[in-house]
């Protein structure tokens, strides 16, 4: 049961759910955690890889480890702007970001 179909089965799951989750979501706080989900679906694909088929094993615990920094600071600096636009606009919808254009 455990092959590499099934981890980029589960893989590709988790990345649709997280692209559905990024083009139906008004909401900026479930477009941050869909996000979240797809660099989860990357990192799962990486060590998937990294088990079955590459040579040195460090590699792709490397590049998750990197991804996994990656979206840290995203979720950080993601949740400082929502804040701020919480604060200005008292809103986290879309419609009120695309107010402050024009």
């Amino acid at each position: 049961m455990n092959s590499l179909s099934t981890y980029l089965i589960i893989s590709a799951l988790l990345f649709s759910l997280g692209l559905l989750g990024i083009l139906q979501r008004r909401n900026l706080i479930g477009m941050l955690i869909s996000v979240e989900l797809l660099l989860n679906a990357a990192n799962l694909n990486f060590m998937a890889y990294n088990r079955f088929l590459a040579p040195d094993p460090v590699v792709g615990q490397v590049i998750t480890l990197f991804v996994m920094g990656l979206a840290a600071a995203e979720a950080a600096i993601g949740l400082s702007i929502i804040l701020a636009l919480y604060r200005k606009m008292h809103s986290i919808n879309i419609e009120a970001a695309q107010k402050m254009k024009g």
